[in-house]
């Protein structure tokens, strides 16, 4: 019979804490009422990020509910947070009144000490451009982060696209925060391509140009044709993917370009400028008929690296399992030899995926792989689930706030960034 560990109430689990007889010595443990699967032989035992979605707070949490270290903050939170080995965070947080407010919009950037006192900050906005989403920091020390950038509808169908009002394509920029110069900027609209319009630029066939954005794909009435609400950067091969939701795709971009190759499709380690390395998700969105779509709303592009079992692999949460009111969490093998080819199956392999009918959020969200081997998922609207390789659920968190969860980021208690909070 399988052990049942939902509990809807506090329990005392006792072992044998003696090696020299067979008496028991009860020792409780208490769990939060928001705990609502644990199973203590099969969790990992570690800590848990938990970043409310556009909330004033963040916070880690144990296995048994409790919140072991707060921040709060004065600017509500842009989306993304995360916690720095030297013990300070990095987040992106709302603007006042912003020009462009689409979901996800942040504007001003953020380098904290554990005291949520700023260290360093930067704003990004403006009635043409407003960082969004997300912010990394990258081993040299810089910051990479998302913006929307405003194309007028004039300057849009100069460029052949089919609208009638202002768009927002994406943009990823690096920038060094000694200087808050831009060191590295690279820009999607370089790297179109359209069907519709012979005469005017960036004419071409769609389906034999899979390194190119087909920028008609998705023309939304707003204007937020693409919406990026992800990255992760590959220091091995200096790649940087991004989830691109309005495509339903993850994209791979050369890093290793400089200013000027980033604009063009040659140059950098891979001598393609800024065109796409690789894509997949969804081969519909550049016109090819092989292979199996796979995401439909994505989020969370997360490379499985630090040796964690997969490492090498990529987890992805997709919002929609086959377009259904259900959520799904993919480990997909990607390929070492990044590349695009027309007219062939470019999808990766599954490695592993886990869904159920309980769980969906149509949007953010994510997943993270612990040291165990099992992943820790985050489910906006309601928290989080840890289950393991098997696909057995050992620990469930509610976390009954109004609000939704950006993410969960995992922590080990022997990392640098706990200890460096001193817990």
């Amino acid at each position: 019979m399988n052990r049942i560990y939902f509990f809807t109430i506090i329990i005392l689990l006792f072992y044998n804490c003696s090696n020299n007889d067979n008496s028991l010595n009860s020792e409780p443990i208490v769990l939060t009422d928001n705990i609502e699967a644990y199973n203590e032989d099969l969790i990992d035992d570690s800590l848990v990020l938990a970043v409310e979605n556009g909330g004033n707070k963040a916070y880690l949490l144990n296995k048994l509910g409790e919140k072991t270290f707060e921040w709060f903050f004065d600017t509500r939170l842009g989306n993304d947070l995360e916690l720095l080995p030297d013990g300070r965070l990095i987040g992106i947080f709302k603007i006042n009144e912003p020009d462009i407010g689409f979901g996800g919009y942040g504007g001003i950037l953020k380098i904290l000490d554990s005291n949520s006192s700023v260290e360093w900050q930067y704003t990004y906005a403006s009635s043409d451009y407003i960082a969004h989403h997300e912010v990394e920091m990258l081993p040299n020390g810089n910051i990479l982060f998302l913006a929307w950038e405003r194309l007028s509808a004039f300057e849009a169908q100069e460029l052949g696209i089919n609208t009638i009002v202002d768009i927002y394509p994406e943009a990823l920029i690096e920038m060094e925060t000694q200087s808050n110069q831009i060191v590295w900027k690279w820009n999607s609209i370089d790297h179109i391509i359209q069907d519709q319009f012979s005469t005017l630029p960036n004419y071409g066939n769609v389906s034999e140009n899979p390194q190119l954005i087909d920028i008609n794909y998705n023309l939304e009435e707003n204007g937020d044709i693409m919406h990026a609400n992800g990255i992760d950067f590959d220091e091995e091969r200096d790649v940087i993917f991004l989830s691109i939701n309005g495509y339903n795709e993850i994209w791979a971009i050369d890093h290793s370009t400089s200013l000027t190759e980033v604009a063009t499709n040659s140059g950098g380690n891979y001598d393609k400028g800024g065109n796409l390395l690789y894509r997949f998700g969804n081969p519909e969105a550049y016109q090819n008929t092989n292979g199996l779509r796979l995401f439909y709303n994505n989020h969370f592009p997360n490379l499985l690296e630090n040796g964690v079992p997969g490492n090498g692999n990529m987890l992805v949460f997709v919002n929609k399992y086959n377009n259904m009111q259900q959520s799904v969490v993919y480990e997909l093998k990607i390929p070492e030899l990044l590349s695009l080819n027309a007219d062939i199956n470019n999808e990766p392999q599954i490695v592993w995926e886990f869904t159920h009918p309980d769980l969906f959020y149509k949007i953010v969200s994510g997943a993270v792989r612990l040291n165990n081997g099992n992943t820790l998922i985050c489910e906006g609207d309601y928290g989080f689930w840890e289950v393991t390789n098997e696909k057995e659920v050992v620990w469930k968190y509610n976390s009954k706030i109004q609000s939704s969860y950006w993410r969960g980021y995992n922590y080990n208690y022997d990392s640098d960034a706990i200890k460096n909070l001193g817990l």
